[in-house]
């Protein structure tokens, strides 16, 4: 056992939506974070409050070669990959190579420190399921040579690489499947349906439909998949499995879009386009090991997720707006306080 205070956590990925969250709890339970993040998706301004937090250090670096951490490291977090279609699918070869090449990295790095690792996989994994609800014992749909594989493939590589890791003894090695999560933070261009959803209504212009909108999605807000991460992480026994987060309540597409008309005021209307190569029609988790190993279930409704949600991007858009920007300067971010790959 270290003889220290407080736990040194890497968090990889710490500067987009979910990893910004997790460095956020993190260092308010007391712990010192270590956030690595190219900025390839990642947001200077989701760790912007942190900078100033002598906890807190943040190395811009790339996973598809192996950081370099001066310090004792006692967790790490890969949440490091771009997690929406229009982002993976843009640098196809390199979101498969983070994926697999990055988690390559990040496990050679945990068990150098003797670190506990944990990865964030998806339900992508499970490609469009013929099981439904979804457990993890199913071995999944997948098109392995379709336009998402880079994205999916490249995260069941990386379950792969985990579970070999732990079952040859290198690295307590955990793995969660992420559903959909949505809350404060997303971007406003990712290309996910709530973000796309509640921009679109804020804007007054249609919501977008793909296919006739019965496919159905579970939404997860994201302090509910915070706390799941942390419990997954800090179990005393490892599961040797997978392990579902998300939230069991399941909306058709159309009914999201139409709770969104009902909670934004605006003259935004419904359009429907072709519904995209290999998009899931059923999207549902079974979240009976989470109950089980975790003591783990969600507990923000949609309604509720969602009215934080709109609040956020409504704050967001309106900072953004010209009459808003008009003799405003924005302020930089700190790098003083920040290390590069190459700066020891």
């Amino acid at each position: 056992m270290r003889h220290r205070t407080k736990k040194s956590i890497l968090v990889a990925g710490g500067a987009g939506f979910v990893g910004s969250h997790l460095c956020d709890s993190l260092l308010a339970a007391g712990n010192r974070v270590i956030c690595v993040d190219s900025l390839l998706t990642g947001s200077p301004n989701n760790i912007l409050p942190l900078r100033n937090n002598p906890d807190f250090i943040f190395i811009e670096h790339d996973i598809c070669k192996e950081p370099e951490i001066g310090e004792p490291v006692d967790q790490v977090y890969n949440l490091a990959c771009p997690a929406s279609p229009p982002f993976y699918q843009a640098d196809p070869i390199h979101t498969m190579m983070t994926s697999v090449a990055g988690t390559g990295n990040l496990l050679r790095l945990a068990e150098r420190h003797g670190a506990t690792f944990l990865q964030a996989s998806t339900s992508e994994v499970y490609g469009d399921p013929e099981e439904h609800p979804q457990r993890e014992d199913y071995w999944g749909h997948v098109n392995c040579t379709g336009p998402r594989a880079c994205y999916d493939e490249g995260k069941r590589a990386a379950e792969a690489l985990c579970f070999d890791s732990f079952r040859a003894g290198h690295v307590d090695a955990r793995v969660v499947r992420i559903f959909n999560t949505y809350g404060p933070r997303m971007q406003p261009n990712d290309g996910r349906i709530v973000s796309n959803f509640v921009v679109q209504a804020l804007r007054g212009e249609p919501l977008t439909i793909y296919g006739n909108g019965e496919q159905t999605r579970s939404f997860c807000y994201i302090s509910d998949l915070i706390d799941g991460l942390i419990r997954l992480m800090n179990v005393q026994r490892n599961a040797s499995l997978p392990v579902n987060l998300g939230n069991p309540g399941e909306f058709t597409v159309l009914e999201l879009a139409e709770m969104i008309l009902t909670m934004i005021p605006t003259r935004s209307t419904v359009i429907h386009k072709p519904l995209p190569t290999d998009d899931p029609q059923r999207r549902r988790p079974d979240i009976s090991r989470a109950k089980q190993l975790l003591r783990w279930e969600p507990k923000v409704p949609l309604v509720e997720g969602l009215a934080h949600t709109i609040a956020w991007f409504s704050a967001t858009l309106a900072e953004k707006s010209p009459a808003h920007k008009k003799g405003r300067r924005r302020l930089p971010l700190d790098h003083s306080a920040c290390l590069t790959a190459g700066a020891r």
